[in-house]
Parts: structure tokens; C-alpha cells; sequence
């Protein structure tokens, strides 16, 4: 999750040295916009479509299932193709998927766009890495995602502002044509990356390969990390079932109830746009608040605090207040344990792999219990005691999260 000094640091150190990179970053700020607006419109669909918001989140949730399970065929079997190829096939599902999402009418259909919703994310991620581990020297590794990451954060910024302006009292086509119309300007960039990275092909090879490791010795490796990251861990799934929750939720919540009208995607731009902004800040406050966990459950803590007082508080005005504040704060969360993960990579580089995975199938899981656990409050106690009782959930487990995380993680584990 980038913020623009990212950018701005990388431009100022680079300048236009890297075409390409600022080329991908362009095709996927317009594939960002397209997917913001299909991930904003879905669980409106499925709702309008009779299903109730338990059920809708069953189904939006399985769409993270589906994508851990293509994460890890993925991974076995296309970790070394190259990124033109990932991403072509990622465009020829996306241009799919939205007429399969229109004509479903049963919940076996759903489930068949959720899996290719899963399959075309991964396509995605993969061919970023494949991209940045063949075009971009090691150094520039990680400056090189944080380019991306915040042409990624203004996609998914923009994305519910444009979609809220032409959705009527019903979905009908508007809201897909805009969707394919950004998914053709993001085609259409693909297409001079194609054509381009065509006449220097070769010149570099993918610097990571995949390297096999047998299924038993492998999970015996995450269940040794996981005894030392499992706090850390839970936290991890915790922060992204409240992101599930406001992409499950929020669009309807702000559609239904909130009356901004052609504004509806307020909402989720307000909880968006604090992404671009607090990475800024990060430095200062993991030195006020004593470290980079400390930080996070702070700041985790204080956001949950303020989602709560949507208990309260019914102007939507003062919605879009707190969900802003709360947002920012969870943020700056984000930043900091992301920063931890870092560490412990630093610290024990040989099982890097171990914890990077251990970290993605949390965010998963994260991401299958959200939708579902915000359908089902929303059925029970409406949208905003949703997102309050949310709030409740996020300040009770992370001040108990705080109390058993030892001050200083040290992951001691030997590699066969």
C-alpha cells in the first residue's frame, strides 16, 4: 500500500529512465478503475438479484477462495512465464468476466465469476512480479512496486467516484461500459508495453525462479514461523477483514442508506484516499508511539474506535468524517506492521518465502471471512451496526493481540 512519496522519490532518483515501468504503472492505473468499478457494482448486483446480503457476502467471499487456490497452481506451474504472456491472458478473462457477472441469475453462476474474478487478480499479481523481477535491476526492486503500487491506489481512488455517477435506481449497462471502457485504455497501453518489450526482449532474465520444495517440508516450515509471527498473523487477517468489509458492504451501504446520489462512491473514496497520503507520516510516528507494532495496534485501535461511533452518529457528513479518520489510522497500521514483515525477512532471509506466504494466506483468509461476516450483521442489524459492530470487534481483539505479542520477535528456525 504506497503513498505518492513513493513516487515522488523514485521520479526524482530515476526520472524517465524507466519507460516501461511507468507504461505498466499506466495500463494498471486504467485496469485499477476497472476493477474498482466491477468490485463496487458486484455486491449491488447480486443483492438487486434477490439474493440476501448473507448469502451475497458466501459468494463474494468465495471469490478469495477461489484466488488462494489459483494463488498456489499458480505458483507451481506459471511462476516463471513471461509477464506479457500473464498479462494477455489476465485481459482476455477481464474482458469475460463482466458478461458472465451480468447474465448470472443462480448462485452456481456466481460462483463461476467469483473463481474467474480470483483467477484474473492472480494473473495480475503475477505478472507484476514477473514484470519487475525481468525488466527492473534488483536494487530498483522495491522502489519499482511502490511506483506501481500508488498508480494501483489512484485506480481504485477514482474508480467508486466514477461508478457512483452513473448508477440509477437500478444497474443497468452504463456501469459495465465504463468498466470495459478503462479496461480498453488499460488494453491499449498493454499494447505499446507488447510491442516495446518485444524489441529488447532477452535482455534480462526473470531473476527469481521458482524453486520446488516438497509439500510436507513446506508446511512444516510455516507451522515452525508461524509459532513465532501467529500474533502478528491474526493481526494480518484482522486488517483485511475490515478492508472485505467496506468493498462487501460499503457500496451498498452508501447506495441504499446514505443519500449522496450521484456521490454514492463518497464512501469508498473516503476510505481509499488516506493510501496515497500517510505513508508520509509513517517514520514519525513508529519513533512518537516506540516502534513499528506498538504503532500499528495504536493506530489500529483508534480506528476501530472511531468505525464504532458510526453507533452513533447518522449524518453522513459525519460518516464520511469517521470513515476517513478511521481509514487513515488503519492505514498508518498497515504501513507499520508491513514494516515489520520487512524485518523479519531481514532478520531471517532464509525463510523469506515462508513468511511472505504465511502472510498472503492470512490476508486470504482475511478476505473469505469478511464479505461473509458483513453480510450476515448487515441482514442482522443494517449497514452502519455493521461496520460499528466491526469496530467493537477491531479495538476488543487487537488490545488482546497487544497483550500476548512479545515486544521483539525473533524468528529462530532452522532450514533443512
Amino acid at each position: 500500500m504506497p503513498s505518492l512519496n513513493h513516487l515522488v522519490v523514485h521520479f526524482r532518483q530515476y526520472g524517465f529512465k524507466h519507460k516501461t515501468l511507468y507504461t505498466v504503472s499506466l495500463m494498471l492505473f486504467f485496469w485499477c478503475i476497472y476493477d474498482g468499478i466491477i468490485s463496487f457494482i458486484s455486491p449491488i448486483l447480486i443483492t438487486e438479484r434477490g439474493f440476501s446480503n448473507t448469502l451475497m457476502g458466501l459468494i463474494i467471499g468465495s471469490s478469495s477462495m477461489a484466488g488462494a487456490v489459483f494463488d498456489f497452481i499458480l505458483s507451481k506451474f506459471l511462476q516463471n512465464s513471461y509477464y506479457r504472456r500473464l498479462y494477455l491472458l489476465m485481459f482476455a478473462v477481464c474482458f469475460v468476466y463482466p458478461l458472465i457477472l451480468w447474465q448470472a441469475k443462480t448462485i452456481y453462476l456466481y460462483l463461476i465469476a467469483m473463481a474467474l474474478w480470483g483467477f484474473y487478480y492472480d494473473l495480475q499479481g503475477f505478472g507484476n512480479f514477473d514484470f519487475v523481477g525481468r525488466e527492473m535491476e534488483t536494487e530498483e526492486h522495491a522502489s519499482s512496486f511502490g511506483v506501481i503500487g500508488v498508480f494501483r491506489s489512484l485506480g481504485y481512488l477514482i474508480a467508486p467516484l466514477l461508478v457512483g455517477l452513473v448508477i440509477g435506481q437500478t444497474l443497468d449497462w452504463r456501469p459495465f461500459a465504463l468498466a470495459w471502457l478503462f479496461l480498453l485504455l488499460s488494453f491499449f497501453c498493454f499494447g505499446f508495453l507488447f510491442f516495446y518489450s518485444r524489441k529488447v526482449a532477452g535482455k534480462r532474465e526473470r531473476l527469481t525462479q521458482y524453486k520446488p520444495v516438497g509439500l510436507w517440508q513446506e508446511l512444516n516450515l510455516w507451522l515452525k514461523v508461524g509459532r513465532f509471527l501467529f500474533p502478528v498473523l491474526i493481526f494480518t487477517m484482522l486488517m483485511n477483514i475490515q478492508d472485505a468489509f467496506f468493498w462487501t458492504i460499503g457500496p451498498i451501504f452508501s447506495e441504499n442508506s446514505m443519500n449522496y446520489g450521484p456521490f454514492s462512491g463518497l464512501l469508498l473514496a473516503a476510505y481509499t484516499f488516506p493510501t496515497l497520503i500517510v505513508g508520509w507520516f509513517v517514520g514519525h510516528f513508529n519513533t512518537l508511539f516506540g516502534g513499528k507494532k506498538r504503532t500499528a495496534f495504536i493506530s489500529f485501535s483508534l480506528a476501530s474506535l472511531f468505525l464504532a461511533g458510526l453507533f452513533f452518529f447518522k449524518s453522513p457528513i459525519i460518516i464520511l468524517v469517521l470513515v476517513f479518520i478511521s481509514s487513515a489510522l488503519s492505514t498508518l497500521s498497515f504501513f507499520s506492521i508491513s514494516g515489520s514483515y520487512a524485518d523479519y525477512i531481514g532478520e531471517s532471509a532464509k525463510v523469506e518465502k515462508e513468511i511472505e506466504g504465511l502472510g498472503d494466506f492470512f490476508t486470504n483468509i482475511g478476505y473469505v471471512l469478511g464479505p461473509i461476516v458483513a453480510g450476515f450483521l448487515a441482514d442482522r442489524v443494517g449497514y452502519a451496526q455493521a461496520f460499528a459492530w466491526l469496530g467493537i470487534f477491531g479495538l476488543v481483539t487487537t488490545l488482546g493481540i497487544a497483550q500476548v505479542t512479545p515486544k521483539e520477535i525473533r524468528v529462530r528456525v532452522k532450514v533443512p
